[in-house]
């Protein structure tokens, strides 16, 4: 598409290590000759650029102010295009939350989930209009053209835990927890180890699992 386009890639960002696909963002930056930018973290094995809260990543003549929201992952970021439309990773989906309890134990999913509440309010303190781009859905793309977005008035209208004081929220989300991602202990540890398999097929099938709604 860049080709198609005339455009060079220079950077490429990522919101979090991924637990539910593999991510070919090391790949794609060592293909292009690209800048690799993910939040701060000692998560991952390899070299990247690092990122942190209050940082803004340049592109062409726009700029994406990273905002740190813990809770999904300690790592965790959100991505605000030039303050008009908010990359949220798994963060938040247009109808849904994201889960707290990837690679964690019971204590700590628990204290993520704490976490994580704290992160959404930050999140919806933003003006409505904002756009809301998330890194998922839940049902295929119908690939129809129509982008995947939703103001931020209406994924609050959509999503009733971002309304939860922090232990309501806190309690329901643990309670409502979809079954984890197959093979996410692998997928996590190819992420952090910046490697692809061969045939990532298996480890990617299925709808997302890290979403709550």
């Amino acid at each position: 598409m860049a080709d198609e386009h005339g455009w060079r890639i220079r950077t490429v960002v990522e919101t979090h290590v991924h637990a539910d696909h593999v991510s070919r963002a090391r790949a794609l930056a060592a293909d292009t000759g690209a800048r690799l930018c993910l939040p701060t973290t000692d998560r991952v094995s390899f070299e990247y650029a690092p990122v942190k809260d209050g940082d803004t990543v340049r592109v062409g003549s726009a700029g994406l102010r990273v905002f740190h929201m813990p809770g999904h992952t300690p790592e965790s970021v959100c991505f605000l295009l030039d303050e008009h439309a908010l990359f949220t990773g798994d963060t938040l989906f247009l109808a849904a939350v994201g889960r707290p309890d990837l690679e964690a134990t019971t204590d700590e999913s628990r204290s993520r989930a704490h976490v994580l509440h704290s992160s959404l309010q930050r999140l919806v303190a933003l003006p409505p209009e904002t756009v809301i781009l998330p890194a998922h859905t839940s049902e295929p793309v119908a690939f129809d053209g129509r982008p995947i977005t939703a103001t931020l008035e209406e994924v609050q209208e959509r999503t009733s835990l971002l309304r939860e004081p922090a232990e309501t929220f806190v309690s329901q989300i643990l309670t409502r927890l979809p079954p984890t991602p197959p093979n996410h202990h692998r997928i996590v540890a190819l992420n952090e180890a910046g490697t692809l398999p061969d045939d990532p097929t298996e480890l990617e099938a299925g709808a997302n699992r890290c979403a709550v709604a």
